[in-house]
């Protein structure tokens, strides 16, 4: 059976994630982020909107002049929670994934916030 679109999307980022923050050049990185929040600013669902409110919040950190690690640290916690959460009520591969990124997420939110 071949990979979903959702699920090739999950890996890269998983896989870009596990290269390290820093290893990612920031346009692709707000690429990334831009996808995933068209993704789910589409899906019409209330807990995913607000996964892509926080993604915005992301880039608006990640744009600014000056980058605050603290704040971009909390965003990503933020976003791997909301990530675990979505985990929940998903299935098979994509709950695999969600989960491995969530937990990504708040492990790099948490080193930055320090």
């Amino acid at each position: 059976m071949a990979a979903s679109p959702l699920t090739d999307q999950l890996t890269a980022t998983i896989n870009a994630l596990r290269g390290g923050l820093t290893a990612i050049p920031i346009s692709a990185a707000m690429d990334t982020t831009e996808a995933w929040q068209q993704h789910f600013l589409q899906s019409g669902v209330p807990d995913q909107q607000d996964i892509a409110r926080e993604i915005g919040n992301l880039q608006t950190l990640l744009s600014a002049e000056t980058l605050d690690g603290a704040a971009i640290g909390r965003s990503l916690s933020m976003l791997g929670s909301q990530t675990l959460q979505l985990a929940q009520g998903s299935e098979g591969d994509v709950q695999s994934n969600l989960r491995t990124l969530g937990d990504l997420l708040l492990r790099i939110g948490s080193d930055l916030d320090k």
